[in-house]
């Protein structure tokens, strides 16, 4: 479980990453295409990080995962 949450982390800052390269591309001639391929790295970033919610959200309903923060009522 561990290495899926790495692995996701690391696709979420790349496609952030490749957002931030496509923005920061020059050329007005490329400027419809810059901004279709970074608009779907951002739409990848928000994919990854649902998808990893839902990984971490099923994990601990199956009892992999367990919390191990503060104990409710102190």
């Amino acid at each position: 479980m561990k290495y899926l949450v790495i692995i996701a982390f690391v696709a979420i800052l790349g496609s952030l990453a490749s957002a931030l390269f496509f923005m920061m591309r020059s050329g007005p001639a490329k400027d419809k295409t810059r901004s279709r391929n970074m608009a779907r790295a951002l739409a990848l970033r928000v994919g990854f990080s649902v998808v990893l919610f839902i990984c971490v959200l099923v994990a601990w309903k199956l009892g992999y995962i367990q919390p191990t923060g503060i104990p409710a009522g102190k």
